[in-house]
């Protein structure tokens, strides 16, 4: 298996690695012909992301039979782009064969160094699956990536937590009603039942659906 990227794909690669980093502690690689997908699931198993590349987002993608899987630790992906993401014009991986035991990682910076680095792998990875019917929620919540960024800015940076309530406008209480709106869609910091006396800022955000997504938001601290 081999793929290489430049420009603008690099950019986005390096934001997907460290999206994945944020949940889990291993990177799990699944590499066909037809697509290259990565999988992370955290420690409690209670979150699993997956994201998946088409071979026309890189400038070279092979892939050698039907298959090949691999394991890495995302912290070890995460250190070789500590290079200034700007500096680097090609990144290249390459698995010389499906049971090596490391992968070769390569960047091709725009001073002329050039940094190879090689990652263990682990050739028999436990790839998980998320097994979900989403015909079986009734609820579904999309939002553009900047507009989330703007909601998530009124938290508190160090918040790990926040619970999302949606309600139907409808079924809200009259009182409640006049009070945000009709506001149907809440987020506001987690609060931990298990904790007494908890002091930490809670913050408290309802969106307005009837508004164009994130014009109007009202910002209450508890």
């Amino acid at each position: 298996m081999e793929l290489s990227l430049s420009g603008n794909a690099i950019k986005t690669f390096a934001r997907c690695i460290m999206c994945l980093a944020r949940v889990g502690n291993e990177l799990a690689i699944q590499a066909s012909p037809s697509q290259l997908a990565f999988h992370t699931l955290n420690s409690s198993r209670s979150a699993y992301q997956s994201i998946t590349f088409k071979p026309d987002f890189f400038d070279v993608y092979t892939v050698s039979g039907n298959q090949v899987q691999c394991s890495v630790l995302l912290k070890a992906i995460c250190s070789l782009l500590r290079t200034p993401i700007a500096s680097i014009d090609n990144l290249r991986m390459k698995l010389p064969d499906p049971d090596a035991s490391k992968e070769q990682w390569a960047l091709e910076c725009s001073s002329g160094m050039k940094k190879t680095y090689w990652i263990t792998c682990n050739v028999e990875p436990d790839i998980q699956h998320l097994s979900l019917d989403r015909g079986t929620f009734p609820s579904d919540f999309v939002v553009r990536p900047r507009d989330l960024n703007r909601l998530l800015a009124n938290f508190q940076s160090s918040l790990q937590e926040i619970t999302i309530i949606a309600t139907e406008p409808t079924s809200l209480p009259s009182d409640d009603a006049s009070e945000i709106g009709g506001k149907a869609v809440e987020l506001r910091s987690y609060v931990d039942p298990t904790k007494e006396n908890d002091s930490s800022l809670h913050t408290q955000l309802w969106i307005d659906l009837t508004e164009e997504f994130c014009s109007i938001l009202t910002l209450e601290t508890l």
